[in-house]
């Protein structure tokens, strides 16, 4: 199969498309034949060397498809069926990709806006877990315009809490219609955040990891109702919570908002779309920020 890769560490130039032995499901996974795979910040910190060391490494963690194999003790799916979802294995962006957890794909999305969805809605749905969001709670989220934040705002206000945004002012009408109260970031933000709550708020999220932890802590109270999960350095120094994946996934939240998307209640932005074979030029874009929404590579 045709995949993404790249065999030393450096700029979008070492990316390569590359030929690699077809991979086939374990017990309780699945294959698919993959039509599009979503495109994240963590893809060019590993391509620079800032996560894994091993060479070579393939990029991908989400795709979407048509299942065309299934692993032993997988039941309720059949060959055939469309289905979006993550792969462990890190190689999604490529022609196939095998799922270790997965939805269907309903009607009313199409392969690239299913590709979209499920590290953010995973990442979302895991913070506002570990933060205790519920109905009546009152959540800040810091960088609620970009995917991971927009999930976490439509995922919040399903919780019934109320929710405060932040964001650039070319993001607030966006985010009143997803359900939160928008709020500029940046300096004074915290007075802003006040204006609306002056009591402050019960929990806060980070998604943009632009150093206003401390900020954060104030205005929840505690470290401890402050999850981040873009700013490691800020949570080791203010003593919030980093959230990462191996400390155990919301698996369930593809299942859900696979269920709000067909109810037209879920759906994540994508900004732009590439075939399998720019994903150098995905990188560009990426690391340029000047793309509003997710990017994602199209597979023939």
């Amino acid at each position: 199969m045709k995949a993404a890769q790249f065999s030393r560490f450096g700029g979008p130039e070492v990316l390569e498309i590359v030929d690699l032995p077809d991979p086939h499901p374990g017990a309780g996974e699945l294959r698919i034949k993959v039509r599009a795979a979503g495109v994240n910040s963590s893809d060019w910190k590993k391509r620079q060397g800032l996560m894994d060391q091993e060479l070579p490494q393939t990029l991908g963690y989400e795709a979407a498809g048509v299942v065309d194999e299934i692993g032993d003790d997988v039941s309720g799916v059949a060959v055939g069926d469309r289905v979006f979802g993550a792969s462990p294995y890190g190689a999604a962006q490529a022609e196939l990709a095998v799922l270790s957890y997965w939805a269907p794909i309903p009607d009313t999305l199409d392969y690239a806006r299913s590709a979209a969805i499920p590290a953010a809605a995973e990442t979302a749905a895991r913070a506002l877990d570990q933060l205790g969001v519920t109905a009546g709670s009152t959540v800040l989220i810091n960088g609620a315009s970009g995917s991971v934040g927009s999930a976490a705002v439509q995922l919040a206000v399903q919780r019934g809490a109320r929710v405060i945004g932040t964001g650039s002012p070319g993001t607030h009408d966006n985010l009143r219609f997803l359900g939160a109260e928008p709020v500029v970031y940046g300096d004074a933000m915290t007075e802003r955040v006040r204006a609306i709550v002056p009591s402050g708020v019960d929990f806060a999220l980070d998604v943009a990891g632009s150093g206003v932890l401390p900020e954060l802590v104030k205005l929840a109270g505690a470290p401890e109702h402050v999850i981040t999960v873009a700013d490691f350095l800020g949570a080791q120094q203010t003593g919030v919570r980093f959230s990462r994946g191996d400390t155990g996934r919301a698996t369930y939240a593809l299942a859900q908002v696979a269920r709000l998307a067909e109810a037209g209640r879920f759906s994540i932005k994508v900004g732009r779309t590439f075939p399998l074979a720019d994903v150098a030029q995905a990188h560009r874009v990426g690391e340029a920020g000047t793309v509003r929404g997710k990017l994602v590579l199209l597979v023939d």
